[in-house]
């Protein structure tokens, strides 16, 4: 969940809703973006105490950035840096993927936290940035029974082409993954609107004149006969006021991760 930080109105609301709502819900991982990673008061705050943490090492000037919240102990493999042009550079400082494996209760996971660049114009660095975060979780997976999540504040679209390239629609530059969106598995056809004019957040904030979309997803890798991971439920939360306060301009997105029965490629004995 991006919790359109202190910089914008009403945080101190907001951001109390946001921690009590994420404690409520008490989930095993949690990507945030647009939190005050300097501020450990307001960290707990938000995720609680009992969260091992991982924030990314680049901040903005007013010390705003992401972080990743596990349940369990962590070890983090890589930062990658995603700002790859100029103008990547100049835009956001902590444009990365932080990306981390624990071991869990389903086996290991490996759960990267992607934060690619938000301006409109720039899907053509949002696309290399997907290609270069899914290369590498792709040599650190090799050919390991690992599962994998992917998930964050995309800033785009699933007809973009960085998406159409995560969820396997399309090859790039000579690779392709797939990815299962746990919305759509959950929800086929509904377009799960994460960012909406609905929102008056959205309507009075700096992208005024944007479409309602969905921007922000929860990914599940495939291997060769699909996701090792079934998505069991996937909602969005605070996605409407809660007593007159609107919690960000974003929707989260809350997923329930379990494993299949039976696993992929599995092929069931033909009764006599």
């Amino acid at each position: 969940m991006n919790v359109y930080g202190p910089a914008n109105p009403d945080w101190e609301r907001r951001h109390r809703l946001v921690g009590e709502t994420i404690r409520a819900l008490d989930p095993d991982v949690v990507a945030l973006q647009e939190i005050p990673v300097t501020s450990a008061e307001v960290v707990e705050r938000l995720l609680g105490a009992d969260h091992h943490l991982t924030h990314f090492s680049r901040v903005s000037e007013d010390g705003v950035g992401g972080t990743l919240a596990t349940r369990w102990p962590h070890r983090v493999i890589t930062e990658i840096d995603l700002r790859i042009s100029d103008r990547s550079r100049d835009t956001l400082p902590w444009c990365a993927t932080v990306v981390v494996e624990l071991a869990t209760p389903v086996g290991p996971v490996v759960v990267a936290h992607h934060k690619p660049s938000w301006p409109f114009p720039f899907e053509l660095e949002r696309e290399r940035q997907a290609l270069l975060a899914a290369r590498v979780l792709e040599d650190h997976v090799g050919s390991r029974d690992t599962h994998v999540v992917v998930l964050g504040d995309f800033d785009a679209t699933p007809d973009s082409a960085s998406m159409l390239f995560w969820r396997g629609r399309r090859p790039a530059e000579g690779m392709s993954v797939c990815y299962q969106d746990a919305w759509e598995y959950v929800h086929p056809g509904d377009p799960g609107h994460t960012f909406e004019l609905a929102n008056p957040l959205v309507r009075e904030g700096e992208v005024a004149t944007a479409v309602t979309r969905k921007i922000d997803h929860i990914l599940v890798r495939s291997g060769l006969h699909g996701p090792t991971l079934r998505v069991a439920d996937c909602r969005r939360i605070l996605d409407g006021p809660v007593e007159g306060v609107w919690a960000s301009d974003h929707y989260g997105v809350l997923a329930d991760l379990v494993l299949p029965d039976p696993p992929p490629g599995h092929r069931s004995r033909p009764r006599a």
